[in-house]
C-alpha cells in the first residue's frame, strides 16, 4: 500500500482498494514515459483496468460494479494520479460523470442500468462531451451549436466537442445537444444524448498529440456526422431558459482533484530521492544535507500535507452525509483549487531541487511539472472557485451577524 502522509484509520476495504491501485500503478508506470514521449493514447492501460476491475469499483453492486464511495476513490486516484496522471484522468471523469448521476439519480433506472450493466461487462468509460470551439468552458453558460434531427426512433446528431478526454476508450459519449422546439417545449430544450462509441458517423480527431501535458489522455476532438441515437437515451432534458444544472456540484469531482495530489506526491518523492542520493563531488555529501534542499522539501510536504488533509476531510464528510446539497459545491471547489495549485506549487519546487537534471528526461519532474498545468483548466477554474468560496463566507459571516 502506498504511503500518504497523514492518513489514519484505513478500513480492511480501503486497504485492499489502494492495493489494487497500487499494482495497476506499477504497471502504468513502466508505460508512461514512453506514452508521454509519443503522445501515444495507452488502450492497454483501459484494458488492464478493466480486466483489474477497476473501472468498475464505483459503479453499483446491483449492476455488476462493487460500490466503491467518494473517499475510497479519493485513495485509489491520488495513486493512480502519481503513476500516469493521463490515464488517471480519463478514469476521473468516469467517475465524476457516474458518481453525479448515481447520487442524484439523474437517469431513468432502466438507462442507468443499461449503461452500467454495459461498462461492467465490456470496460470502457463514459464521458460528458460537452465543449465546442466557439463555446467554450460548459461551466460558463452558453448553449452548445450540436444540432439533433428527429427520425425514426430517436435523433440524428451533428456537430464536433473538442477537448473529449479519453475519447479513443470512450464506450458512451454523454453529448451536450440543443434539441429543436416542439409543442411541448416552444424554445427547444438542452439535453445529453448517450452516444455509444463506434456508431456510424462518430469519428474522432487527434488535436492532442505533442501538448504540453497530459499527453496521453486522448483529449482529442470528436466529429459527429448524422449519428444516431435511440430515443431512450436522451436524458436530462431541460426547457432552454429555465434554469440550468449547476456545474461541479457533485462530490465525485473530488476524484479528479486527487490526482493532482497524485502528481505533487510524485514530484516530492522524486525531489527526496534525488536529493537523497545526489553527491557532487565538491560536496562530498548528499545535497540532502544541506539547508536549502532541506527548506525546498520542507515546503513541498507540508503543502501537500495541507491539500490532502482538506481533501480527505471534505470527502469523508460527503459520504457521512454532513456535507449535503448545495454545501457540497464550495466544498469541492475549495479542495480542488487546494490540490490543484498544491501540485502546481511542488512541482515547480521540484525543479529547484534537481537543477538541471530536472529539465531533462533523466527524471520525470519535467512531466510532472507539465501534467499539474492541466488541473488549473478543469472546472471550477480558480476565478470561479474563489468566487463561489468567497460568497459561502460572506453569507455565513451575514447569518452570524444579521443586520
Amino acid at each position: 500500500m502506498d504511503h500518504m502522509p497523514g492518513l489514519h484509520d484505513v478500513t480492511p476495504r480501503q486497504q485492499q482498494i489502494m492495493e489494487q491501485a497500487s499494482a495497476l500503478a506499477r504497471v502504468l508506470e513502466a508505460r508512461v514515459t514512453d506514452n508521454d514521449l509519443t503522445s501515444v493514447f495507452p488502450m492497454e492501460n483501459f484494458r488492464d483496468l478493466h480486466e483489474s476491475g477497476y473501472l468498475r469499483l464505483a459503479l453499483p453492486v446491483a449492476h455488476g460494479g462493487a460500490g466503491a464511495n467518494v473517499f475510497e476513490m479519493v485513495l485509489a486516484q491520488e495513486i493512480l494520479g502519481r503513476a500516469d496522471a493521463s490515464t488517471a484522468l480519463v478514469c476521473g471523469m468516469n467517475l465524476s460523470l457516474m458518481g453525479r448521476v448515481l447520487d442524484n439519480q439523474a437517469w431513468p433506472e432502466p438507462v442507468l442500468a443499461e449503461i452500467c450493466q454495459t461498462l461492467a461487462r465490456d470496460g470502457g468509460t463514459i464521458n460528458n462531451c460537452v465543449t465546442e470551439a466557439d463555446l467554450g468552458s460548459i461551466s460558463r453558460g452558453g448553449l452548445p451549436a450540436m444540432t439533433a434531427e428527429a427520425t425514426d426512433g430517436g435523433w440524428l446528431l451533428s456537430g464536433r466537442k473538442i477537448f473529449v478526454t479519453g475519447a479513443p476508450a470512450l464506450r458512451f459519449l454523454a453529448t451536450a445537444t440543443v434539441l429543436p422546439p416542439s409543442d411541448d417545449h416552444p424554445t427547444g430544450q438542452l439535453a445529453h444524448a448517450l452516444v455509444e462509441g463506434g456508431t456510424p458517423g462518430l469519428s474522432i480527431v487527434d488535436t492532442w498529440s505533442g501538448a504540453l501535458g497530459l499527453r496521453g489522455c486522448g483529449n482529442y476532438d470528436v466529429v459527429y456526422e448524422r449519428v444516431f441515437v435511440p430515443a431512450h437515451r436522451i436524458v436530462e432534458a431541460l426547457p432552454i431558459g429555465q434554469h440550468r444544472r449547476p456545474q461541479g456540484g457533485s462530490a465525485w469531482a473530488l476524484p479528479l482533484a486527487a490526482i493532482a495530489l497524485g502528481i505533487g506526491q510524485a514530484a516530492c518523492d522524486t525531489a527526496c530521492h534525488y536529493a537523497n542520493n545526489r553527491v557532487p563531488s565538491g560536496l562530498g555529501q548528499p545535497i540532502a544535507t544541506q539547508p536549502h534542499i532541506q527548506n525546498w522539501i520542507g515546503q513541498m510536504d507540508m503543502q501537500l500535507r495541507a491539500a490532502r488533509s482538506v481533501l480527505h476531510e471534505t470527502a469523508r464528510a460527503c459520504v457521512a452525509g454532513k456535507i449535503t446539497g448545495a454545501a457540497i459545491t464550495p466544498a469541492v471547489a475549495a479542495a480542488k483549487y487546494l490540490c490543484t495549485n498544491a501540485a502546481c506549487a511542488v512541482t515547480e519546487i521540484a525543479l529547484r531541487v534537481a537543477g538541471g537534471f530536472s529539465m531533462t528526461r533523466a527524471l520525470p519532474l519535467e512531466r510532472y511539472f507539465r501534467d499539474a498545468r492541466g488541473g488549473l483548466f478543469q472546472p471550477p477554474q480558480d476565478d470561479l472557485a474563489l468566487m463561489m468560496i468567497g460568497r459561502v463566507a460572506m453569507d455565513a459571516e451575514k447569518a452570524r451577524n444579521p443586520a
